[in-house]
C-alpha cells in the first residue's frame, strides 16, 4: 500500500519543541519533493516548508523561518519537521505531501506543487 504516515504531534507548552515525522511506505521518498502543510481550525491550509527531490534544497515560510527545519533521511525513507520555539499560533493539524520529481511537481518556494500522496495528518497543540 502506497502511503505517507505522519507522527510526532502532541501537546507542548509555548517555547517547546516537537519533531514531526513523515514516513513513506510502498515507495521511495528520495525521488519525491516533500512539503509540510498545516491547517488551523477555521483557517485555510497553508504551506510550511518544502524540500526538493533534486538537490535537497529546503524552503521555509516566513512565519516559521529560523524555528522550523525540514530534513530528509533517505535511508529511513522519512522526512522530518523539527519545530522549535513553538507558539500557540503554531497549533494546527500538520500534513505532509509528496510529489514525484517531474514537470509540474516541485517546491515553489515553501509550497509543494503537484501532490501524488498526502498523509492523514498529526495534531500539534501549543498551550500552557
Amino acid at each position: 500500500q502506497l502511503q505517507l504516515v505522519e507522527s510526532g504531534g502532541g501537546l507542548v507548552q509555548p517555547g517547546g519543541s516537537l519533531r514531526l515525522s513523515c514516513a513513506a511506505s510502498g515507495f521511495t521518498l528520495g525521488s519525491y519533493a516533500i512539503g509540510w502543510f498545516r491547517q488551523a481550525p477555521g483557517k485555510d491550509i497553508e504551506g510550511v516548508a518544502c524540500i526538493s527531490s533534486s538537490d535537497g534544497s529546503t524552503y521555509d515560510a516566513d512565519s516559521v523561518k529560523g524555528r522550523f527545519t525540514i530534513s530528509r533521511d533517505n535511508a529511513k525513507n522519512t522526512v522530518y519537521l523539527q519545530m522549535n520555539s513553538l507558539t500557540p499560533e503554531d497549533t494546527a493539524s500538520y500534513y505532509c505531501a509528496a510529489a514525484f520529481g517531474r514537470l509540474g511537481h516541485y517546491c515553489s518556494g515553501y509550497v509543494l506543487v503537484g501532490h501524488d500522496y498526502w498523509g492523514q495528518g498529526t495534531q500539534v497543540t501549543v498551550s500552557s
